[in-house]
C-alpha cells in the first residue's frame, strides 16, 4: 500500500504564473516558502526556510491566480510529482513539486477584484461616527 499526500502552509514567493496548455487547460505555478523555527542544541533559536514549487490545474489554478499575490499565505493539500527532463547539455534533471488537490486561502484579506468597494468598506469600519479613526 502507498500514500502520496502532502499538506503545506506557507507564503507565496512570487506572483502566480497562470498559463494555458495547448489543449486549453489552466495551470498555475507558484512557489511556497515554508518556515520552521526550532531550538538548537545550545538553546539558541534557529529558523529554517524551505522552498517548494506548487502547481494547480483547472479552476484551482484560476482561483489562486485571481486572488493571491507574492507574500500571501496559502494552505495546500496535494500530492508529490517528479518531473524528469534532459537539459541543453544532455544531463538528466529532475524536480519534485506539489500538485494541488485542495487548497484554502488563509488570513482575513478581502478579495482583490473589488478594490473600490473594499476600500470604502475598510474606511467606514475604521472610523467612528465623527469620521475619526479609533
Amino acid at each position: 500500500m502507498n500514500m502520496n499526500r502532502v499538506i503545506l502552509l506557507g507564503n507565496l514567493t512570487r506572483e502566480p504564473e497562470l498559463r494555458k496548455t495547448p489543449r486549453g487547460a489552466d495551470v498555475c505555478a507558484v512557489g511556497l516558502a515554508l518556515n520552521r523555527v526550532f531550538t538548537d542544541a545550545e538553546g539558541g533559536k534557529q529558523e529554517q526556510t524551505s522552498f517548494v514549487d506548487v502547481e494547480a490545474w483547472g479552476r484551482r489554478a484560476a482561483l489562486i491566480s485571481d486572488h493571491l499575490h507574492k507574500g500571501d499565505p496559502l494552505l495546500v493539500e496535494g500530492r508529490l510529482k517528479q518531473d524528469r527532463w534532459q537539459d541543453d547539455e544532455g544531463q538528466n534533471r529532475s524536480k519534485v513539486k506539489v500538485v494541488v488537490e485542495n487548497f484554502q486561502f488563509i488570513g482575513g484579506r478581502p478579495p482583490r477584484e473589488q478594490p473600490d468597494a473594499v476600500a470604502r468598506e475598510h474606511r467606514s469600519s475604521a472610523t467612528d461616527h465623527h469620521g475619526r479613526s479609533p
